[in-house]
């Protein structure tokens, strides 16, 4: 199994990450450059979705990549970079709930910080991205409408999601490799990263803290195969143009 870990585009949230006088937004919506960041990637996979050669070996996608799954998490910033994916190369998306960004949908008010929201309803992803397979039982009462995630819960989720992973898709005797899109969040990514290689959280050598930049709409690859978790790249951004890396 191959797994590509693509970062949402720039959200407005991003983009004022230095901004003292800017209130987050609770689901942050994607920029200008955000769009267009996603549309460029779209271009990008789908010139380059067939496998054209598989005899030699494809460690950098120089082949192609030959996505046969993308999952999103239900932030609007991750659904909205992976439509146009999902549209260009003519593969079902799929809602993955548990590979949302950590923290969860919450107010960032001074009075009601930290307060759990409900996240968009059924009926935004039905009326804006149809071909969304959302999950069961996701209704117009939102599909957060929990409290804000704390800390102790956030790494048992990248845990459970990485299980399931596996599960659904590692590689099956007599199958072909499956390989697998998620469209997720610079957090979770670090959190999915430490359930893979067993990391301490955020711990590095002489006391340092430890972080692993994802740039918006970056693409990452790992390999699950015979008992092996094999880094081929991290934060690969060669498929857009220098005014669209951001991050």
């Amino acid at each position: 199994m191959q797994l590509y870990f693509i970062r949402h585009g720039q959200s407005i949230n991003n983009v004022n990450w230095n901004n003292p006088d800017y209130v987050e937004n609770p689901d942050p919506y994607l920029t200008e450059i955000g769009l267009e960041q996603a549309q460029v990637l779209a271009a990008y996979l789908k010139e380059r979705h067939p496998i054209t050669d598989t005899s030699s070996w494809n460690n950098q996608n120089q082949f192609g990549f030959g996505f046969t799954h993308i999952y999103t998490s239900l932030m609007e910033r991750a659904a909205n970079t992976a439509v146009p994916t999902a549209r260009a190369l003519g593969i079902p998306l799929t809602a993955w709930v548990d590979i949302h960004e950590e923290g969860g949908i919450y107010a960032r008010e001074k009075d009601e910080r930290f307060q759990g929201l409900s996240g968009k309803p059924r009926s935004y992803f039905e009326q804006n991205h149809p071909e969304l397979k959302l999950p069961d039982g996701y209704d117009e009462s939102g599909w957060w409408n929990r409290p804000f995630e704390s800390e102790e819960e956030r790494q048992p989720r990248a845990d459970k999601v990485l299980a399931e992973l596996l599960a659904r898709h590692g590689d099956k005797d007599g199958q072909p490799e499956e390989r697998i899109a998620f469209v997720s969040h610079g957090g979770f990514f670090v959190r999915l990263l430490s359930a893979m290689l067993k990391l301490p959280w955020r711990q590095g050598a002489h006391d340092m803290k430890s972080w692993f930049i994802l740039n918006n709409c970056s693409i990452s690859r790992f390999d699950f195969h015979k008992g092996e978790i094999v880094i081929n790249y991290l934060n690969r951004t060669e498929h857009l143009p220098a005014h669209l890396i951001t991050a």
